[in-house]
């Protein structure tokens, strides 16, 4: 449990470790700060174009085997960031990084079920809950603490020992899975890997102020290749991965319960600390300190729900923590204005809160209905969804304040303006994103309901 744990927080945490430290990064390497974004960049688009190979690759040699090469090459490439000396060079280690990240992501929660027994399963869950949502919302704080006290290459360097860890004690500790044995297939591949960079590059470009018919472009590119990927896996005899599962009313409804709650989360996490910079004149280090209490509720409540959830019905849990993560977006937005410390405290805590009761029994109904020969396609997709759902918030973000900036008059209090416009918005979006998979979530409980009375009859 140990070692997949400290795989989970070094790839989850470098997913935004770096965010704070670009600036620092592009006056030192001599490079623009659009060009530095890269460095956030390359590492997202590896991890999602190769999220689903990876699960594939542990459905056909076992997720041990993935996991043991993703803690390598990710400890592998975290020395060669630590290294660079230029930002080509530091972007492509980034590249190699979330390669090995990936591998980490696609197979963990299948390790999970091999670890332990069926009747702790959510008690597993939610012992990984924590892990997942401690380390994304703890990337950004504590990036600001390590360049407070050091150069930017140690964001790097201190995952090279606990890599080297991981790696010694893998080998002994991690089950010996054995898979299908089955070939990947290199097309499937190609057009995943095509289908994924096309999305996440595409809705970038709202970021990147990207004129509209290129975004059009990125995005019908990304579709295209969506479909050409479903029509392969329907034809193949033995499909790279196990799209079938979505023929199950229970995860497909898992899977948009999760879609709906992290586009709510992606939302938050992205507008909320730039109204504290930008309209409370708060400092880097203070915006992480005020986000606490979402994730560390979040890691109080996540094992009491993993616990829960293996003795109550997921589709109850989860639907009564979106409702009340849905309350305390709501509460963010609708006093957004001028709140006090408290309120900000206490409104995170009310979102941190419904977030562990819903994740836990909703991953792990999610990858718990997949058959065991299909555990790493279940664990990929549920990694897949977290990283479309975190990004596709990311740019409603940028998408809502990119419409509000141009509306506001240019102004030294210019930024501070248009947060105090603009949040407002990105948060009832995350309400209602949050509401949407409550209504998924809920739909859950009708259908197992029938299926129940179908199997008495």
């Amino acid at each position: 449990m140990i070692v997949v744990a400290i795989g989970t927080v070094m790839s989850v945490t470098d997913g935004t470790i770096a965010n704070t430290a670009l600036p620092t990064i592009a006056r030192e390497l001599h490079a623009s700060a659009a060009e530095s974004i890269w460095v956030v960049n390359g590492f997202q688009l590896a991890v999602t174009m190769t999220l689903l190979t990876f699960a594939s690759l542990g459905d056909a040699r076992g997720s041990t085997f993935v996991y043991r090469f993703g803690i390598v090459v990710f400890t592998l490439g975290s020395l060669w960031c630590a290294l660079s000396h230029s930002l080509a060079m530091l972007v492509t280690a980034r590249i190699a990084q979330g390669v090995g990240g990936a591998a980490l992501m696609a197979v963990g929660p299948a390790l999970y079920r091999e670890i332990f027994p069926s009747n702790q399963f959510g008690r597993a869950l939610g012992i990984s809950g924590v892990v997942v949502a401690t380390s994304s919302a703890a990337g950004p704080t504590l990036g600001g603490t390590v360049l407070h006290f050091a150069a930017w290459p140690w964001l790097f360097a201190v995952n090279v020992p606990l890599g080297i860890f991981d790696t010694f004690f893998a080998a002994s500790a991690l089950p010996k899975t054995i898979g299908s044995g089955n070939r990947l297939d290199i097309p499937s591949i190609f057009v995943s890997a095509l289908g994924f960079g096309a999305l996440i590059y595409g809705v970038d470009g709202f970021a990147r102020h990207e004129s509209p018919l290129f975004i059009a472009v990125e995005l019908g590119l990304a579709a295209l290749a969506t479909f050409a990927f479903v029509r392969r896996q329907r034809a193949l005899t033995r499909p790279m991965l196990a799209i079938d599962l979505f023929a199950m009313p229970v995860f497909t409804l898992a899977a948009l319960t999760s879609l709906g709650t992290y586009v709510a989360q992606g939302l938050a996490y992205v507008s909320l600390p730039f109204f504290f910079q930008s309209a409370l004149g708060r400092s880097p280090f203070e915006s992480g300190l005020l986000l606490t209490s979402w994730p560390l509720c979040t890691a109080l409540i996540a094992p009491i729900a993993g616990r829960l959830s293996d003795r109550y019905s997921a589709g109850v849990l989860s639907t009564i923590g979106l409702a009340i993560m849905a309350s305390g977006l709501a509460l963010y937005a609708s006093q957004a204005a001028h709140p006090s410390t408290i309120e900000i405290v206490l409104h995170g805590a009310i979102c941190g809160l419904g977030f562990g009761f819903f994740q836990s029994p909703n991953n792990r109904e999610l990858i718990g209905s997949a058959p065991r020969s299909k555990i790493s396609s279940a664990s990929g997709i549920l990694a897949g969804v977290r990283l479309t759902g975190q990004t596709l918030g990311t740019a409603l973000v940028a998408i809502v304040f990119a419409t509000f900036g141009t509306t506001l008059a240019l102004g030294g209090n210019h930024l501070g303006a248009l947060a105090r416009t603009a949040t407002p918005i990105s948060l009832w979006l995350a309400c209602a994103s949050a509401a949407a998979g409550m209504i998924a979530s809920g739909i859950r409980l009708i259908t197992n309901r029938r299926n129940k009375t179908s199997a008495q009859t």
